[in-house]
């Protein structure tokens, strides 16, 4: 790809932006020399790390990638035997922190980031050479005293031998002899010397050693005599500290040299991350999006926005281009935003082959394209009094020589700089070359010759900028499928022209053009109208979507409240069952111990008493209340078929089938039984009559006492308990000790089923099969409690 595309597209500006985001010098220069790859793979993998980076930078605030320093060179020389500086080696600690701080951070993330997870996987801790310069450099950038014991050593000795000295020149100091010898009365140094000022004219009054006097010569500076050995032994210590710590640095120098291929590593590995990172903070600044990468070639840019364009000036456009034609022609007037379409498409296309972010709508597409060529004359540059036709041609003639299927080709205003119709033959011949090679091509102009070019070649699209006559201002929006008008009256008239030059001009123009141009107008009238429809289409589809999403939120709420009324209610008649349940039960109970205690006419009236207990206890549970029946018994004459009445004895509501004198036959869900008249009693509710179902009719006498033995052959085992349930309860009250339940032999299940129910029924105290006479296996007794 030529270089001169980069700073014709604007890329450079990009990548400033770029380079202004890192935080290391190494990760800088790594977006300084960012170039688009023509790799799929490569393109893929540049965009995954930056999707990467983004999402940790959207779920954290803090990403520990500071105290990374250029250590390069340091290490370059360590590897080569020299010995390091302090600050130097603080550089390197500094930076091996922030290897192991990031490796950490990323492989401790909760969130899936493959690519840099496995790079920063790479990173090598050298935790021993920090813990080794961390004990040998102070923050400061100072040896430390406990770097080794010698230096401790030393070091103790030195402040020693210099509190010694104090405390001589305290003394000399303080003295009444040498009071009038002093200039002043301090001590300071010359060299590494401790010295006194002494006055000029006491010289030789005073014992020493002149190191060095004033500018005017009225001050010597004198070593007193008595602190010379002093000093000596003070030199000689500070001599052997340095060498003591020029061998610590040496020695931590060699441990670095010995790993300087990992921390080069590292510090690459670092430098990536760093690079990658700025890549996501500068798609968070652009609002931008992860392009999606099509491999059929095609451009596909929604709300696309230039970058280098302040936020609240930019106007989204749409563009695309590669799928139903790859060319597209666009017209209109100047400053309409012709150049920046060719711009924004061309940087799109660069910025993703980098690996960066797309400031555009999401969903937005971008094919890996092979060279982008570029022939863009910038009005606003001094290099545009030198776009002459030669030029542009020029460059034209570089592009058609290196230009192929793959590659994406922008060129403002085609053909211009020379006579018009020559220039738009030109123009069509290029274009068409670029057609039929297959070449994804954008082009402005301004020629009427190119629009209608356009429209006689399949493959090649027209396009404009829509342009405001009443403001005289452009919307620069780009309007694909319409050619564009140069509006040259209408922009004339405005600004003041006379009508009637205005009218020469109409006059002269070519009639085909002045058609032309007219029918273009509609055209653009019918695209601002269909625009401005659809726009309502969409806002109508987007307020019917909010209107779905409100209807389906309410039925879920009622469907949640619906189950928690229906459960809280099962809930409650669960309750209300198990206490009826136990009620009867206590009943039964206390009925077995009068049975014993009272002749026949009381024990009859107790269970009466006892029968109407139950159906109190019941009412709640039953599939009716009892304000719904009438106390009173029932007459022959008010009894007819059809009628809901509730047999007190079963403690059930039916339908009544037939009268017979005091009898009743009465359709029980799937059974008909025939019971006392006196024992029904008259619901308010008639219950529909309905076809019976062919079952099983079951008959108690109307006696006293039930019948000693009950048919149930041919009921399902639901049926047969419920009818069991009943009989067994009559059994008791009538004071049976054993009962005979018939359930035949057939598969088995109903006597299987019946077996069960006995056996967990709290009144039967053994069960057992029937004799042969009495049924065999196809009978089973109950002995009653």
């Amino acid at each position: 790809m030529e270089l001169s595309v980069y700073s014709t597209l604007e890329y450079n500006k990009i990548i400033e932006m770029l380079a202004d985001r890192t935080g290391s010098i190494i990760g800088r220069e790594l977006a300084e020399v960012l170039l688009p790859v023509s790799d799929t793979g490569q393109v893929r993998d540049r965009l995954a790390e930056t999707a990467e980076a983004r999402d940790i930078m959207n779920n954290f605030t803090s990403i520990p990638l500071g105290g990374i320093r250029d250590v390069r060179a340091s290490i370059k020389r360590a590897s080569l035997g020299a010995v390091l500086e302090p600050h130097e080696l603080l550089a390197i600690a500094s930076t091996l922190y922030a290897a192991r701080r990031m490796k950490t951070f990323l492989s401790d993330l909760p969130i899936e980031t493959p690519l840099l997870s496995a790079k920063a996987g790479q990173i090598v801790l050298l935790k021993n050479i920090e813990t080794t310069i961390e004990a040998t450099i102070t923050e400061q950038g100072s040896i430390r005293d406990d770097a080794s014991s010698e230096l401790l050593k030393l070091r103790r000795e030195i402040k020693q031998a210099q509190s010694r000295v104090k405390e001589k020149l305290d003394n000399i100091l303080r003295s009444g002899e040498y009071q009038k010898y002093f200039q002043d009365a301090l001590v300071t140094m010359r060299g590494d010397r401790y010295v006194i000022p002494i006055k000029q004219e006491f010289r030789n009054s005073f014992p020493g050693i002149v190191h060095d006097q004033s500018a005017s010569g009225a001050t010597l500076f004198i070593e007193p005599i008595a602190i010379v050995n002093l000093n000596n032994d003070i030199k000689q210590l500070i001599a052997a500290e340095k060498a003591e710590i020029e061998r610590i640095l040496i020695v931590v120098s060699g441990q670095i040299a010995k790993v300087a291929d990992c921390i080069k590593e590292n510090l690459d590995i670092l430098a990536h991350l760093d690079f990658v990172f700025a890549k996501a903070k500068l798609s968070i600044d652009m609002r931008a999006i992860k392009p999606i990468i099509n491999t059929q070639g095609y451009i596909n840019l929604l709300q696309a926005r230039h970058p280098l364009i302040p936020g609240e000036n930019v106007v989204p456009i749409d563009v695309h281009l590669g799928r139903h034609f790859t060319t597209l022609l666009i017209t209109g007037p100047n400053t309409g935003g012709k150049t920046v379409t060719l711009k924004t498409v061309g940087l799109f296309a660069l910025m993703t082959q980098a690996g960066l972010f797309i400031p555009a709508a999401p969903d937005s597409e971008m094919p890996v394209i092979g060279k982008i060529f570029a022939d863009i004359g910038d009005e606003q540059s001094i290099e545009q009094s030198l776009s002459t036709f030669s030029g542009h041609m020029t460059n034209l003639v570089g592009i058609l020589k290196d230009v192929s299927a793959n590659d994406l080709v922008l060129i403002d205003e085609i053909g211009a700089g020379t006579d018009p119709s020559e220039g738009a033959a030109l123009a069509m011949s290029i274009l068409e070359y670029f057609h039929k090679l297959g070449t994804k091509t954008i082009a402005t102009t301004h020629y009427s010759e190119l629009k209608t070019f356009a429209y006689t070649r399949h493959g090649i699209e027209n396009a404009s900028v829509e342009f405001d006559i009443q403001t005289l201002r452009p919307t620069y929006r780009l309007l694909i499928g319409i050619p564009g008008s140069s509006n040259a009256f209408a922009i004339s008239s405005r600004l003041g022209l006379s009508d009637q030059i205005i009218s020469r001009a109409k006059e002269l123009i070519n009639k085909e053009h002045a058609d032309f141009e007219t029918i273009l107008q509609a055209l653009e009238e019918e695209k601002k109208a269909y625009t401005a429809r659809l726009d309502d289409v969409k806002s109508l589809e987007q307020e019917l979507s909010r209107t779905r999403e409100k209807i389906d939120a309410e039925k879920q709420r009622i469907n949640e409240k619906k189950t928690t009324v229906l459960a809280k209610a099962q809930e409650e008649a669960a309750t209300v069952i198990r206490q009826a349940r136990r009620s009867a039960e206590e009943i039964i109970t206390e009925l077995k111990s009068q049975f014993s205690e009272h002749s026949g006419r009381e024990r009859q009236k107790a269970i009466e008493t006892a029968r109407k207990k139950l159906k109190e206890s019941s009412s709640s549970v039953s599939g009716f209340s009892l304000d719904e029946e009438t106390d009173s018994e029932l007459s022959a004459d008010m009894v007819r078929p059809g009628m809901a009445v509730y047999v007190t004895t079963l403690k059930q509501k039916g339908e009544v089938l037939a009268l017979n004198n005091t009898d009743v036959t009465v359709q029980m869900g799937v059974l008909k039984l025939t019971v006392p008249l006196s024992a029904c009693r008259l619901l308010t509710e008639t219950v529909k009559h309905k076809e019976s179902p062919v079952t099983k009719r079951v008959s108690i006498a109307k006696t006293e006492a039930p019948a000693r033995q009950i048919d149930i052959r041919g009921m399902t085992i639901e049926e047969a308990e419920t009818v069991l349930d009943k009989y067994i309860d009559e059994a008791i009250l009538s004071g049976l000790n054993e009962v005979l339940i018939i359930h035949g032999k057939g598969t088995g299940a109903l006597r299987k089923g019946v077996k069960m129910y006995l056996e967990n029924h709290p009144h039967i105290t053994g069960i057992r099969i029937a004799e042969l006479n009495e049924g065999g296996t196809g009978a089973t007794v109950a002995r009653l409690a």
